[in-house]
């Protein structure tokens, strides 16, 4: 896959990590700051929207958060955990409110003013429904990302805030030791 970024970048080098649509991928050899290149493994083209990608759509595009940069926003990894559907996208104003339908495998990393990342644009849930969520996007974030020509029905790369994905995966494997059940967590703070 190749990628035309609209804006130079600036000391590039090859094998840097760039999300594109949220997905981590490895800058490749003849890449320059003008143009991307990318390889696309099996793996990835099944997991992700990028193998559905039309010649000349937008996408999101992020370097790697550097050692010593400032922090300003939820932790991303770039490690999509499932396909979304956007199912609405309505102005309100200045403002706009999405909907994306999510499976199943995500309710569990889900939470009310919660993150999560659509296409690698990092967002706080507003309301969690059953196959569904929903987020609010200020007009800085849908004018400067691929959610402005994104419509209902269009798929959406999702990844779980980090912490939420550990929190997840430690309470499970707790559960299955003995004497250590929700009953004990929850009389312990949890």
């Amino acid at each position: 896959m190749t990628v035309a970024p609209e804006n130079s970048i600036e000391n590039l080098r090859e094998g840097e990590s760039i999300a594109v649509e949220g997905v981590c991928l490895t800058v490749e050899h003849g890449s320059s700051s003008k143009e991307l290149s990318f390889f696309l493994s099996a793996e990835t083209l099944s997991r992700t929207t990028l193998g559905d990608l039309k010649s000349n759509e937008t996408v999101n595009l992020e370097r790697s958060l550097g050692l010593g940069d400032r922090l300003g926003g939820h932790f991303v990894m770039g490690h999509v955990d499932a396909i979304g559907r956007i199912k609405r996208l309505d102005q309100e104003g200045e403002a706009w409110n999405l909907e994306v339908e999510y499976p199943e495998l995500m309710r569990p990393y889900l939470a009310p003013k919660g993150s999560v990342a659509i296409s690698g644009i990092s967002l706080t849930t507003v309301s969690i429904l059953p196959a569904s969520f929903t987020v609010a996007v200020i007009p800085h974030t849908y004018g400067a990302t691929s959610l402005r020509d994104k419509r209902p029905g269009s798929p959406v790369n999702l990844e779980a805030d980090m912490i939420a994905r550990y929190v997840v995966q430690y309470l499970s494997h707790m559960s299955t030791k003995p004497g250590i059940d929700r009953e004990l967590l929850e009389k312990a703070g949890f």
